[in-house]
């Protein structure tokens, strides 16, 4: 892991911290800790909920735990009762006088937020909360939520535009010609869409575009594969083959007897799916595009 990696998640964690008012002596203008107020937080809007899950949800120490319930039960705020039929098991929840206690702080919580995201025009609210998203996801323990293929829907071409040019831009130097081409590659699918015979997927996990793949046809017999995309944070998952995998099999389907495509000879990663995939090189040629001198090849499939 780069040292500049860890000084921007501390950056970022030093920036939220101060936002939120963590650092001040009571949170949100209270006499409590964050802490507590998480600890209520849960009580709140959590129902049968023990002392020793609160603890390893909420990844506490159980003594210290314990201090901060004991605390609570002495202002009359905490209620401990048998967990149905299991005696052995006791649950906690808030008393009303807790509830009338933690209302105003679930209030100024929401009005913060609401101070702090209310400001930001409409699209880049969507990106903080995006981001927002991004990282409780990446960061979560356990399994990550399974990557699906959809349909495409708006939004989704100008986002194929914009990363096809931001990503072939930082990695091979690829200039604004290329984002371009796949401009008007997008904007004439959209335009003469025969979803009989032809689609869109992206590929999503939680609400975030992964990958993208496209299939025309070029005529009757042969369709064409076209814009296949993977985020860098999604290689290795296998994606690509994925996507690859569903648009031929929706070419079988359709009819068609044969699937071509075009790409470049410094795309390894890319040739090595299509050759997996059954595709063969049938033509090469070199050329000056997108400001750099290249090799282009066309690869073929018969289905």
């Amino acid at each position: 892991m780069l040292a500049r990696q860890i000084d921007a998640a501390r950056r970022f964690n030093r920036f939220y911290t101060q936002r939120i008012g963590v650092l001040d002596e009571g949170l949100l203008d209270s006499p409590f800790s964050l802490t507590e107020v998480r600890v209520m937080y849960e009580l709140a809007h959590r129902r049968c909920v023990g002392a020793a899950e609160l603890a390893r949800d909420l990844g506490l120490d159980k003594g210290y735990l314990s201090r901060i319930l004991k605390r609570f039960r002495a202002k009359n705020w905490l209620a401990r009762s048998v967990a149905g039929d299991d005696a052995r098991r006791h649950v906690l929840a808030l008393t009303a006088a807790g509830r009338r206690a933690f209302a105003p702080l679930e209030r100024r919580s929401q009005r913060q937020m609401r101070a702090m995201l209310a400001p930001l025009a409409t699209a880049q609210r969507q990106r903080v909360l995006d981001a927002m998203r991004t990282i409780e996801h990446g960061l979560s323990p356990g399994e990550p939520s399974p990557v699906v293929l959809r349909a495409h829907r708006p939004g989704d071409i100008g986002w194929v535009v914009q990363r096809h040019g931001e990503i072939y831009w930082h990695e091979y130097g690829w200039n604004e010609t290329f984002e371009a081409l796949v401009a008007e590659i997008a904007a004439k699918f959209v335009q003469h869409l025969d979803p009989r015979r032809e689609r869109c997927w992206i590929a999503e996990r939680d609400g975030v575009r992964l990958g993208c793949i496209f299939l025309v046809a070029q005529d009757k017999t042969t369709a064409k594969l076209r814009l296949l995309l993977v985020e860098p944070e999604a290689r290795g998952l296998g994606l690509g083959k994925r996507l690859i995998d569903a648009c031929v099999a929706f070419a079988r389907e359709s009819g068609y007897r044969r699937v071509v495509l075009w790409t470049q000879t410094n795309l390894d990663a890319a040739r090595h799916l299509y050759e997996r995939a059954g595709f063969r090189r049938s033509g090469s040629e070199s050329h000056h595009s997108f400001g750099k001198d290249l090799v282009a090849e066309t690869w073929a499939l018969k289905l």
